[in-house]
């Protein structure tokens, strides 16, 4: 048996099945993880409605525009770009939250606490400097009350 002619999930072929559109094809092909491209349709005080190939739509909350703190989404983006978004989720009602956070590079790592060598060398001198002061702070009150 030979496999049928083009695409075996193109609609209208013998493995899609019946009333499959491109639509629910487009979404199918759609999973976490992957990184698409949308035009920025819908600009709104907490993120913006991206419209990806195939017509759906996906929302990047205003969280995950950027790194930085983000005041307004105008700032960032406008109507008609183009950008780039990774597809954080899915919901059942067919919902698709986009990050383009996500495909930004990560943010600088902080030093871990006690990576300073020369740490450890000045505070034993304050200790010591501390310990100095506070004897003789003492021998100073115990005098007066003499």
């Amino acid at each position: 048996m030979t496999p049928p002619e083009g695409r075996w999930d193109t609609p209208g072929s013998p493995a899609a099945p019946p009333g499959a559109s491109f639509e629910e094809e487009t979404l199918a092909d759609l999973e976490v993880g992957a990184v698409v491209d949308g035009t920025v349709s819908r600009i709104t005080p907490y993120g913006a409605f991206l419209t990806l190939e195939g017509g759906k739509v996906g929302l990047v909350h205003i969280s995950e525009i950027d790194r930085n703190y983000v005041k307004d989404v105008h700032e960032h983006l406008r109507e008609t770009d183009v950008v780039q978004a990774k597809v954080i989720a899915i919901k059942e009602d067919g919902k698709i939250d986009l990050s383009i956070k996500a495909l930004q590079d990560p943010a600088p790592s902080r030093p871990r606490r006690g990576a300073d060598p020369d740490f450890e060398a000045r505070l034993k001198k304050f200790m010591r400097q501390s310990e100095e002061r506070q004897v003789d702070f003492k021998r100073s009150v115990e005098h007066k009350r003499k």
